[in-house]
């Protein structure tokens, strides 16, 4: 396609409750980009996902992924064939008595032969470095792999755009490392939200900051990450890496 494939204008959302989750945020994610959203605790990085997975409705402002407009009950319906989201914790994506089935899971759904499922299911466990996993129990996978069996999933879907929910957290740094690598293979458009700077220095060469649901920042990693200012200002800390 032309043009962003993530495009967000303006876009608020408040809850019943009268909280502000998201106040005019306005971005654009380039075909292929890879960009880190962080932010305190509240800051609106996951309502932010839900209006784009389109979880949440609502107006004012508008949002396209791939096009859709998440917003738009015709579009909805095609999200899931476009967008994958890996929420924070992996065992609400897994549920099936094997890893082969929590993946093929999406494909079936969708349509897919018994055939093209399979053959799905071997190319997404390949991707996240699990290839021969899928007689596995999910139940008793690592962490680190429960991650990746989840990730697995969203990719059987083939989505032009993922959105990952604090992916490396409670990850021990075996874990952590062999996240990162697959991360850094992973085709498609994908938006990190992550308290994990340094995580965003090995993926990510673009970050978002978002505080009070505002978009307080935006450019480059290594830039907006060594600015103590900034970082102080929106409750985060420059990574040691940066620390001069």
């Amino acid at each position: 396609m032309t043009g962003p494939e993530l495009r967000v204008t303006s876009l608020s959302h408040r809850y019943a409750c009268g909280r502000v989750a998201l106040d005019a945020v306005t971005f654009a994610v380039a075909p292929g980009g890879c960009v880190a959203l962080v932010g305190p605790n509240g800051a609106g990085k996951t309502t932010l996902f839900l209006r784009l997975c389109g979880v949440l409705g609502g107006r004012p402002g508008e949002a396209a992924v791939h096009g859709l407009d998440p917003a738009v009950p015709e579009h909805r319906k095609k999200l899931p064939e476009v967008v994958g989201v890996v929420f924070q914790n992996p065992d609400d994506q897994l549920f099936s008595p094997t890893v082969a089935e929590d993946v093929a899971f999406g494909p079936l759904n969708m349509g897919a032969t018994a055939d093209e499922a399979r053959a799905r299911v071997a190319e997404a466990l390949l991707a996240v470095g699990m290839p021969g996993a899928g007689d596995r129990v999910p139940f008793q996978l690592s962490g680190g792999e429960k991650r990746r069996a989840a990730l697995a999933g969203v990719l059987a879907m083939r989505p032009a755009v993922l959105l990952l929910d604090e992916p490396s957290m409670f990850l021990d740094p075996r874990g952590r490392r062999e996240l990162i690598g697959v991360i850094r293979g992973l085709p498609g458009t994908k938006l990190i939200a992550t308290h994990d700077l340094d995580l965003v220095l090995d993926t990510c060469p673009r970050v978002l900051v978002l505080d009070g649901g505002r978009l307080a920042a935006d450019g480059p990693s290594e830039t907006l990450l060594a600015d103590a200012d900034l970082m102080e200002k929106h409750g985060l800390e420059v990574p040691h890496r940066l620390r001069k």
